[in-house]
């Protein structure tokens, strides 16, 4: 157990391969909690968020989940987030999930900002309700029973309210593992049971209860950027290969006019994916070299279960960022060679 942004969180259960190949191969169980969980009612909130989100928020239907950025005014990124469109719960008609290092910032950053939308309300419900996270091909089977709705019929990135067990909350899909799955927020009184009861559900099919540790090493053979190692408020979306995620045209909102100078910037190193061609790891801040040039740093390095060799994932300057390019890692005074390779460094077959 670590405490992790003020919050008591395993690395690990057993152990972190044992519960990394049970998300590839069966199920495991994620305590994310600790992740912020906001709610926003009042008639201007789509307006208030798409000025605030580098996606779009207005075009949202009720159901829909959008993985998005929310960037400072030069660009920078202050957190990446999820961003829901409710469906009718009571008077809330959207939410926001972010990550648990960034809460009070974000919360902080978004009230700075709601003395321009007077009929707009933000309430933090992350204390009083707990998430859940179910991940691997079995997932869905295992957590079905215990659920309302038919959780293999909501499309990727959905979620609905529903009735979990004995209590009312919501199920999604999202996942940060590269593995099919759900989301369950429901009330933090009734956490522990439905925890237990996925845990017995599940048995017979291999689920295992999954730490931080697993949750890392998943992430990085997904490729998915960690705030706080591939994301910064000094990195900006582009350099971090989430344009998709950023809306650039035909709207307005913090962060936009910077972005459009910054889409053109050659100098600004790139996010890439390194495969190594040895057995050690790379760790996050190990100088990257070219003919004893240093060109980038390391921003997350494991050794990956599933491939078998160390990954790991970078900034490089742009001119020797193509997938292909041979480069050398300096791992505690030896260098080791390393292939630019294309992200994801792992997909499942869907």
């Amino acid at each position: 157990m670590v405490d992790f942004a003020g919050w008591s969180m395993p690395i690990q259960y057993e152990s972190i391969v044992e519960e990394h190949i049970a998300t590839r191969t069966a199920a495991t169980l994620f305590d994310v909690s600790h992740m912020g969980r906001f709610r926003f009612k009042g008639s201007g909130v789509a307006a208030f968020l798409d000025r605030l989100l580098t996606r779009r928020v207005l075009d949202m239907t009720p159901g829909r989940i959008r993985y998005s950025l929310i960037t400072n005014e030069k660009g920078g990124i202050l957190d990446d987030v999820l961003v829901y469109r409710l469906e009718q719960e009571g008077e809330y008609s959207h939410a926001m999930v972010v990550n648990a290092s960034n809460r009070e910032k974000i919360a902080d950053w978004i009230s700075a900002h709601l003395t321009d939308a007077d009929d707009v309300v933000m309430e933090d419900r992350t204390v009083e309700t707990a998430m859940i996270a179910a991940q691997g091909p079995k997932a869905i089977q295992i957590v079905q029973p215990l659920v309302a709705t038919d959780i293999a019929s909501l499309d990727y990135y959905t979620g609905t309210t529903t009735s979990i067990a004995s209590s009312q909350g919501m199920v999604s899909r999202t996942g940060y593992t590269g593995e099919d799955g759900c989301e369950l927020i429901l009330p933090a009184d009734n956490a522990l049971s439905i925890w237990q009861a996925v845990i017995e559900a599940g048995r017979m099919h291999g689920i295992k209860a999954a730490g931080l540790g697993a949750r890392d090493t998943l992430r990085l053979e997904a490729g998915m950027p960690l705030y706080g190692h591939e994301l910064s408020d000094e990195i900006n979306p582009l350099q971090a290969g989430l344009r998709f995620a950023v809306n650039l045209k035909d709207r307005d909102f913090i962060g936009r006019t910077a972005l459009l100078k910054l889409q053109s910037d050659r100098n600004l190193p790139k996010r890439v994916g390194l495969k190594l061609s040895g057995r050690r790891v790379a760790r996050e801040g190990y100088s990257i070299l070219t003919d004893d040039d240093v060109v980038g740093d390391v921003s997350s390095g494991t050794f990956s279960p599933t491939l078998d060799c160390p990954i790991a994932m970078a900034y490089v300057r742009q001119d020797v960022a193509d997938v292909g390019t041979s480069l050398q890692i300096d791992i505690r005074g030896r260098l080791e060679s390393a292939t630019v390779v294309k992200l994801p460094f792992y997909a499942r077959k869907s």
